[in-house]
C-alpha cells in the first residue's frame, strides 16, 4: 500500500486496507470537507431518519435499546457504533445483524473509489473513522433502511458524524471526564463538546443527572430554540430484580407510567433504556406496544454481560464507568453472597490508578489477575501489578497475556466467588477471542 494514495494491493482484503488507514492525522478533512464527500455520494444521509447519539458512557447501550425496539416494531434498521470487540464488521448492523463479508467488501470498494476521486480533487484521504462513516452511509443507503442509529466517535461538535444536518433527534447520554486531552479537562467543557450535536429544529433528549451538564445542554437547546427532555433517575422506579434483570416503571413526558423489563445485571442500563424510551416517544414512536416489548430483547456485549455462569464482562474504562460497574458488581456479590475474582487491564491514557483504587476499595476481593492487552496503548503488567499491590491486600497475580490470566481465574474459581473482567473494551475483545478460540459454551 502506497503512503498518501493508499492503493489497495491485488490480494489485500478490505479489512487489511482499512487497518492501514491512520486513526489520527496531522492534516485531515474538515467537517465542510466531509460534507463534500457526502455530496459526491449523492447525500444519502439527507433522506435518512437518524437517531444521533453522543455522550461519555452509555452511547452504545442506548443505540442497542433503540435498535431492539425498532426491529421489534417491524422496522428495517441500520446501526453504526464503535469500537468493535473482535470483528470490524460489528460496527455495521442491519436489523441487528453484523453485515456480511460481501456487503462490507463491496462498500469498502465504493468508498475507496470515492476517496481516490476526492484526493485527486485536493482533499485528504479519509481518516480511519471517517472512512467507516462513509461506509455506514453507503451500506444503509443500499439496504434502504427505515431508520439509522448513529453513534458519535469522539466528542460531538467536531465529530465526523456531526456533518449530518437533519437527524430525527439528538440524544446525549451521561457525561464524565474522559478523552480530556481532546475534549477539555472539566465536565463543563466536555458537555459543551457533546452539546455540539444539537441542531436547530431537532429535539434533544439528555441524561440530566448532573446539574452542571444539564445547565450546558439546556443553554444550548434554548439558544437554538430546540425542545428538550431532561431525564433523570426520578423518572424511573425499579419494581423487582431477578436473574434476567430489572422490572421497572418509566415515566413518559406526560407523567404516565409504563412497565418494562430491562435485561441487564447493571442498574445503569435502566437509565440508558429510559433515554431510548423517551427519544422514541419524542419522535412519535413511544406509544407502540411492540417498541416497549423490544427492550426486553436488547443485547449489548461487554456491559455486565454474563458470558458463562458466574463470569461477567464489563467494558467500563473510565472512573464514571467503573463506578457504575462497581455498583452492579457489588450488588451481585451481596445478593448471591459471593466474593469477587477480578481480571483488570487498561490502556495508558486512562486514569487507571483511580479505577484500581475504586475496585480495591469497593468489592470483596478474592483473586486479582492483571495482564497486558495486546495493544501499543496497553499498560505493562508490571505497572498494573504494582498499582494493585499498593492498594489491595488480597492475592494479586500478573500475567503476560489475557489468555493466561483468564485461564488462571477459571481454574482457581470456586462456588464462593464470581469473576468480573473490567477496565477496557480492548480487554473485552481479547477475552471474547480467547473464549471463541477455546470453544467455551456459547462461543
Amino acid at each position: 500500500m502506497e503512503v498518501g494514495t493508499l492503493t489497495m494491493n491485488v490480494n489485500e482484503t478490505a479489512e487489511e486496507y482499512i487497518d492501514q488507514i491512520p486513526m489520527w492525522a496531522r492534516k485531515k478533512n474538515s467537517l465542510e470537507d466531509i460534507r463534500r464527500f457526502l455530496y459526491e455520494m449523492g447525500e444519502p444521509d439527507e433522506s435518512m431518519k437518524i437517531f444521533h447519539v453522543a455522550g461519555t458512557n452509555g452511547k452504545g447501550s442506548v443505540c442497542a435499546f433503540l435498535q431492539s425496539a425498532l426491529i421489534n416494531a417491524g422496522y428495517r434498521v441500520g446501526t453504526f457504533t464503535s469500537p468493535h470487540l473482535i470483528d470490524i464488521k460489528e460496527r455495521f448492523c442491519i436489523n441487528g445483524t453484523m453485515v456480511s463479508e460481501d456487503i462490507f467488501s463491496q462498500s469498502c470498494e465504493r468508498v475507496k473509489k470515492l476517496s481516490k476521486r476526492m484526493v485527486e480533487k485536493g482533499f485528504c484521504h479519509p481518516s480511519y473513522f471517517e472512512f467507516l462513516f462513509y461506509m455506514a452511509m453507503d451500506m444503509f443507503d443500499q439496504a434502504e433502511v427505515d431508520y439509522v442509529i448513529l453513534e458519535t466517535g469522539l466528542g460531538g461538535r467536531l465529530d465526523t458524524t456531526n456533518v449530518i444536518r437533519h437527524p430525527l433527534i439528538s440524544i446525549i447520554t451521561s457525561i464524565s471526564l474522559d478523552h480530556t486531552e481532546y475534549l477539555g479537562d472539566t465536565i463543563v467543557k466536555i458537555a459543551q463538546e457533546k452539546a455540539g450535536i444539537i441542531k436547530e429544529g431537532v429535539p434533544v433528549v439528555f441524561d440530566g443527572n448532573d446539574i452542571s451538564v444539564s445547565a450546558v445542554i439546556k443553554s444550548r437547546a434554548k439558544e437554538l430554540l430546540v425542545s428538550f427532555d431532561q431525564v433523570d433517575k426520578q423518572d424511573y422506579k425499579i419494581i423487582d430484580t431477578n436473574d434476567i434483570g430489572f422490572r421497572v416503571q418509566f415515566l413518559d413526558k406526560d407523567g404516565k407510567h409504563h412497565e418494562l423489563m430491562i435485561p441487564s445485571h447493571g442498574e445503569y442500563q435502566v437509565m440508558n433504556a429510559l433515554l431510548a424510551f423517551r427519544a422514541l416517544e419524542a419522535v412519535g414512536l413511544g406509544a407502540i406496544k411492540s417498541i416497549k416489548e423490544g427492550f426486553s430483547n436488547m443485547q449489548w456485549p461487554a456491559r455486565m454481560e454474563e458470558v458463562m455462569p458466574g463470569v461477567f464482562l464489563d467494558g467500563a474504562h473510565n472512573p464514571a464507568g467503573i463506578e457504575a460497574f462497581l455498583e452492579a458488581a457489588l450488588k451481585l456479590c451481596q445478593t448471591r453472597q459471593k466474593k469477587a475474582d477480578i481480571m483488570f487491564s487498561a490502556v495508558s491514557d486512562k486514569d487507571y490508578g483511580l479505577m484500581i483504587k475504586k475496585v480495591a476499595n469497593t468489592l470483596p476481593l478474592n483473586h486479582v489477575a492483571v495482564a497486558h492487552i495486546d495493544s501499543e496503548r496497553g499498560l505493562k503488567t508490571e505497572i498494573l501489578l504494582k498499582e494493585f499491590q499498593e492498594v489491595c491486600g488480597s492475592q494479586v497475580k500478573g500475567f503476560a497475556s489475557v489468555e493466561e490470566a483468564l485461564s488462571f481465574l477459571l481454574q482457581e474459581r470456586d462456588e464462593d466467588s464470581l469473576i468480573f473482567c473490567v477496565g477496557s473494551l480492548y480487554l473485552m475483545g481479547e477475552i471474547k477471542t480467547v473464549l471463541r478460540r477455546n470453544k467455551y459454551d456459547g462461543f
